[in-house]
């Protein structure tokens, strides 16, 4: 039997950005040795309908600007908004590819290139379209005594995955950022067969 996932916040450290100042928060967990973070601005403590995002890893879309998802752009966005509303927090969940891993990721992107949509690419290499958990994140935001959350998101399934997990999400902030040439298939296969809600034309 596995044990309940646990985190363990480990350091808090200043993070200029050119976004704005946030407080970064590092969490171990007894699971592996991936460390899920949160950047924070302002303070969370006991506050109702915070702004939030949580954010799956994506090194080719946050490191590299890989223009094959939105990622990235979505990452940055909202940090903006967090900025601007003074505060909020983004959850940084070590779940590459939707929770896949790199190196599947990277062999479903072949598959893409083949003519295969994100979702019948995972499925082809023997994974679910998405294998993400938000455990991690609804343990983060109990930690921080977060009441409520503004989720910035444009998937349903988050939200209810976190509703599922106790996590009070009060209201859904829509996350959506420019369609190009490289993403728009990916885009239009969320909102067909994610339910992702996307305004695409």
């Amino acid at each position: 039997m596995t044990d309940a996932l646990t985190l363990t916040r480990q350091a808090v450290a200043r993070v200029p950005t050119d976004a704005g100042e946030f407080q970064l928060a590092l969490y171990a967990n007894n699971h592996d040795s991936k460390e899920h973070l949160a950047l924070v601005m302002g303070d969370p403590t006991a506050k109702r309908n915070f702004l939030v995002r949580i954010h799956s890893e994506c090194f080719t879309g946050d490191v590299l600007g890989s223009r094959r998802c939105d990622c990235g752009p979505q990452l940055n966005l909202a940090m903006a908004l967090i900025a601007e509303a003074g505060a909020g927090m983004i959850i940084y969940l070590r779940q590459e590819g939707r929770g896949i891993g790199l190196l599947s990721k990277l062999r479903a992107y072949n598959l893409q290139d083949e003519g295969y949509d994100t979702v019948d690419a995972n499925l082809l290499l023997g994974h679910q379209a998405d294998e993400r958990d938000y455990t991690a994140a609804a343990l983060i935001l109990r930690d921080w005594n977060v009441a409520s959350i503004r989720l910035m998101t444009n998937n349903p399934a988050k939200i209810d995955s976190l509703r599922a997990l106790g996590v009070d999400v009060s209201a859904r902030v829509p996350l959506q950022v420019a369609e190009n040439t490289d993403n728009a298939h990916y885009l239009r296969t969320k909102a067909a067969r994610m339910r992702h809600l996307l305004d695409l034309g």
